[in-house]
């Protein structure tokens, strides 16, 4: 099932009603969380050191990272040019520990030979996630990209062979090779590339305002760069590419550098 993850949250500590035309936010205020704003007609709004765009229906959008502090200030410079703040409140998440043994020992530490191939691609990637186009793809909505078993779940700690890695940002959904793998939300590919070190088949997609997806490991990939994908089109096939020990997908969710949570934008998984 599909919702639209514009949640209406209660912010007890925040006086929201004391300033007639302050934006008004809904989303999810924890860590991993998404959050829609919509500012009056003038408003200029800036959040985590960046000035946020505005569509010309006055919405926007923001989102918190996996270590996101417990809170942080928004700003907005009103229509006269009044500067004004509100402080928002983001719950933190406690996360899981996984474990996963069997990796090819070159996939847990790279050898040198292939450190310049890796800077190359984690520089396109980057780049992708910089990207802040002034078309709202996003408001389509999410949706499922397969059905499947949920393997990994943001933010939780990997142990790759033993060693201690970095986190796991994104939702991994686990299924046969060769499962049809579809778009969550409208978007324009950005990046669609067939064998990445790490991610093997990858395709990014810009959903504008500075939210960007990742589809990662596919056995295949059905789409190229430029091209225009509507919410479940399909971009490509399930594979266990680059580092995987199984076919699964690991999709997941950006806003600029901030690492989000996939899931929380999602109702139940429809069974098969």
């Amino acid at each position: 099932m599909k919702r639209f993850f514009w949640l209406i949250c209660v912010l007890s500590a925040w006086p929201l009603m004391a300033t007639a035309k302050a934006p008004i936010l809904a989303g999810d205020f924890v860590q991993g969380g998404l959050v829609q704003g919509t500012a009056a007609p003038g408003t200029r709004v800036e959040f985590a050191g960046r000035k946020v765009r505005i569509g010309k229906n006055g919405r926007f959008i923001i989102g918190f990272g996996r270590d996101f502090p417990a809170s942080a200030p928004l700003y907005w410079i009103d229509a006269g040019g009044q500067r004004h703040s509100l402080t928002l409140e983001i719950k933190a998440r406690t996360y899981k520990t996984q474990r996963i043994d069997g990796l090819p020992p070159k996939m847990v530490t790279p050898p040198k030979a292939v450190l310049n191939r890796i800077r190359r691609e984690n520089r396109g990637i980057a780049a992708v996630r910089r990207l802040d186009s002034p078309t709202p793809w996003h408001e389509s909505g999410f949706d499922w990209p397969l059905q499947g078993r949920i393997s990994g779940v943001y933010g939780s700690q990997r142990i790759l062979n033993g060693k201690p890695r970095r986190p796991h940002y994104g939702l991994d959904i686990a299924n046969k090779t060769g499962t049809p793998i579809h778009a969550s939300t409208d978007g324009m590919v950005a990046l669609a590339a067939k064998d990445l070190y790490y991610t093997g088949g990858t395709v990014m997609l810009d959903h504008g305002h500075g939210l960007t997806s990742v589809y990662s490991h596919l056995h295949s990939v059905a789409v190229k760069q430029g091209q225009f994908i509507r919410q479940g089109e399909q971009i490509g096939t399930l594979g266990k590419t680059g580092r995987a020990t199984g076919p699964h997908l690991d999709w997941r969710l950006n806003w600029f550098k901030q690492r989000l949570d996939p899931a929380l934008l999602l109702g139940p998984m429809a069974k098969p």
